[in-house]
């Protein structure tokens, strides 16, 4: 059984070669440069005299010592992995292959993931996430398909560290749900979850016919980065229509008996944000500014707009054509992404957050095309 740590061993001190690689596609010593740089002017007497740009500073700083951090972590791990499978073998230990075994697979997976970050280059990509569900036509299948992706997605987040904040919320008639929001917080959010950006299908033996016939239904995923409000996006108070409504469903109780919920529609775009799950509605309404402002900055930097009062407000019908991946439950069980091609038969892990796979293959798949807003 020691061959076991032996091989294991042999893997190990192959991936040496992975690591320097990944070092030197991460420019690490120009990162750490980078770092010690941008640390030492935070000592300057005048430092904190540009509050916006300190706070820049601040940010950038530690975004480098975290992806620093992250590749030294890894190198250190590899090496430990190294000697552990040394004295294995030396002390003839093969209590120790079950641990070894699961660090090769362990190091390979972060290596992975660190050079899937390196294609998060994109100007947005490190900011978090706001993420919006809206059902197709069809009703009730419609509203629940939304809601399963809702779900989807709030299970990706919590498995990969970051915080999901629920930010709206409309039920829907039986089940699922009319519109819903969520702010996925947290490194590079924004970064992975635009390729999830899209119209999503779903075939499956609806739960909802009692006749059990196989319906079709299609629901939209709306991704777009959280912006720093800067300033320069002015909205005039005669261009937004804001009305209180009582909060419903996954929005938290405590503001059921109050109108404190709050819509925002913005007249001349027709785009339409809302916030419940804030503890006023005062907390409500600058936290769907904040949203609306998002959504402007998105569609002008998207469609390279010189001007705000560019945009026209064109949406993507939510309808056949226009899906970006298909979830079959029936006859057979898989999940495709159009764009890639990357396809998942395991039906049920993918709808409990497992779709890695499909964001990957995207940023690869895009990797040569420049990146995109």
């Amino acid at each position: 059984m020691i061959i076991q740590l032996e091989e294991a061993k042999y893997k190990l001190q192959g991936m040496r070669t992975n690591i320097a690689e990944l070092g030197s596609a991460l420019q690490i010593d120009k990162l750490r440069e980078k770092a010690d740089e941008l640390e030492k002017t935070t000592f300057e007497a005048d430092f904190w005299n540009d509050q916006e740009n300190s706070s820049a500073v601040l940010r950038k700083v530690k975004q480098l010592k975290d992806k620093i951090k992250k590749y030294d972590d890894l190198a250190t791990r590899l090496e430990d992995a190294i000697v552990l499978a040394e004295i294995g073998i030396d002390e003839g230990d093969e209590s120790l292959i079950p641990e070894v075994e699961a660090e090769v697979e362990g190091i390979a997976a972060d290596e992975e993931r660190q050079r899937i970050e390196i294609l998060l280059s994109g100007e947005y990509d490190q900011n978090n996430a706001i993420v919006s569900f809206h059902p197709g036509a069809g009703g009730t299948e419609a509203q629940d398909w939304a809601l399963m992706l809702y779900r989807m997605y709030t299970r990706w987040g919590e498995k990969h560290g970051y915080n999901v904040k629920l930010i709206d919320w409309l039920d829907g008639e039986e089940a699922g749900l009319k519109s819903a929001t969520i702010m996925v917080e947290g490194d590079n959010a924004y970064g992975y979850l635009k390729s999830e950006n899209g119209v999503h299908r779903l075939v499956r033996v609806s739960p909802f016919d009692s006749s059990g016939r196989r319906h079709t239904s299609f629901a939209s995923v709306e991704v777009m980065p959280e912006f720093q409000d800067d300033g320069k996006i002015e909205i005039r108070d005669e261009d937004i229509e804001v009305t209180a409504h009582r909060s419903s469903g996954a929005g938290g109780q405590h503001v059921n008996k109050t109108d404190s919920a709050i819509r925002i529609v913005h007249k001349p775009t027709g785009i339409v944000v809302g916030c419940q799950t804030e503890r006023s509605q005062l907390q409500n309404k600058e936290t769907a500014m904040k949203m609306l402002k998002s959504k402007l900055m998105e569609i002008k930097e998207r469609e390279k707009l010189e001007r705000i009062e560019d945009i026209q407000g064109n949406k993507t019908n939510i309808e056949w054509g226009a899906q970006i991946r298909s979830y079959v439950f029936m006859p057979y069980t898989l999940a495709k992404d159009t764009r890639t091609g990357y396809e998942d038969g395991n039906i049920n892990a993918v709808m409990d957050g497992e779709i890695d796979g499909f964001i990957n293959a995207y940023l690869k798949a895009n990797a040569n095309k420049g990146q995109e807003l």
